[in-house]
């Protein structure tokens, strides 16, 4: 058997197969819905599902029809995805995403603005159901406070995660979203506590990691990084600090004793920090990006991840570790109908 298909004690998963976390704007009214549980019960194939981007509070929403997990109504509209996984014998962690500055006022209620560490607006558009592609919008700088009560909404996020039947949560500091935002000195050029030193800009990474951890149990807490990404206006800052960053980044999270780091890689990552964060972190490393089933295998068996995440692959190949297995080939994702509302490009994809 591959490797990547046989069971992964550590986290109790059926396989080292993981499907990575997807946005694809389905959830009309940011609720989530019968179609999506379609989909997600469709793939459990992998041992692991991480959901899309969810907003973990209304300011999150940056993107048009992107679900929430901070109502009860969204609430119970999980609680049907998480039964058809876990009816697939798989596990699901919700992934929090609050969008921060990357995000337009006609995605979000009305009298909710978008906000971020500073007042920077992120250059390029963004999608809107009312009027297409818009500039973003300028955000509104978060107050010391703001801050606070941020992460408390990630916490009590996590605590409606749990009750909707999710088997734990990934913050999503990749991205160029409200984590990294944080991160990055380029976009973060707050004076209080929350910004500053390397230190300072990931206060709010551990302080949400911490917190989480000590609502619903450090072994259902995850995080996405992505070093060295450009996404979201997000410029790269010097490589030593960039590596220092995430470095000290798994040094706490590996403090906290995190289920797990994600990490979105890119040919940009220097192989010194993929080395840190490796002998920095001693929970489980998943890797996402640019792997096919082949490479996938030989990855692991290179020692550095532990699970490998599939996007694409699993967005149009719902029997993907049937595939992997008999080593057939894959479908093709279809780009036009990755964010459209319905069916098409979403649950008919055929298998095999």
């Amino acid at each position: 058997m591959n490797k990547i298909l046989a069971p992964y004690a550590k986290l109790g998963l059926k396989n080292h197969l993981v499907m990575a976390p997807m946005t694809r704007s389905r959830a009309t009214d940011n609720i989530p819905n019968e179609l999506m549980a379609e989909y997600y019960g469709q793939r459990t194939g992998a041992g692991l599902i991480i959901t899309e981007g969810t907003a973990p509070a209304a300011e999150g929403l940056g993107y048009p029809r992107i679900p929430g997990v901070f109502s009860q109504e969204q609430i119970n509209g999980w609680k049907k995805i998480t039964s058809a996984v876990h009816r697939g014998n798989s596990k699901i962690f919700v992934q929090l995403m609050h969008t921060g500055r990357i995000g337009h006022k006609d995605n979000l209620p009305e009298g909710v603005e978008l906000v971020g560490p500073s007042a920077m607006k992120a250059a390029g558009q963004i999608f809107t159901d009312t009027k297409g592609m818009q500039d973003h919008s300028t955000p509104v700088a978060l107050t010391t406070a703001g801050v606070k009560e941020v992460i408390k909404q990630h916490i009590t996020a996590a605590k409606n995660a749990i009750e909707a039947g999710f088997d734990g949560i990934e913050l999503h500091g990749a991205n160029g979203y409200l984590i990294e935002q944080f991160l990055n000195p380029n976009v973060n050029n707050r004076t209080d506590e929350y910004g500053g030193s390397i230190e300072k800009r990931a206060v709010i990474a551990i302080e949400m990691a911490k917190g989480v951890a000590a609502a619903i149990g450090k072994d259902k807490v995850g995080i996405r990084f992505s070093p060295f990404n450009t996404l979201g206006d997000l410029q790269v800052y010097a490589e030593e600090d960039v590596h220092q960053t995430y470095i000290y980044l798994a040094q706490e999270m590996d403090k906290i004793g995190i289920a797990y780091i994600h990490i979105g890689v890119s040919a940009k990552i220097p192989q010194k920090t993929l080395d840190g964060i490796r002998v920095a972190f001693k929970g489980t490393i998943i890797l996402c990006n640019g792997l096919t089933p082949a490479t996938a295998e030989q990855t692991l068996n290179n020692g550095f991840a532990d699970l490998i995440a599939f996007g694409r692959a699993f967005l149009a190949n719902p029997d993907l570790d049937k595939r992997i297995a008999d080593n057939a080939a894959l479908n093709t994702p279809d780009f036009a109908t990755a964010y459209t509302p319905g069916a098409n490009g979403y649950t008919d994809y055929p298998v095999l």
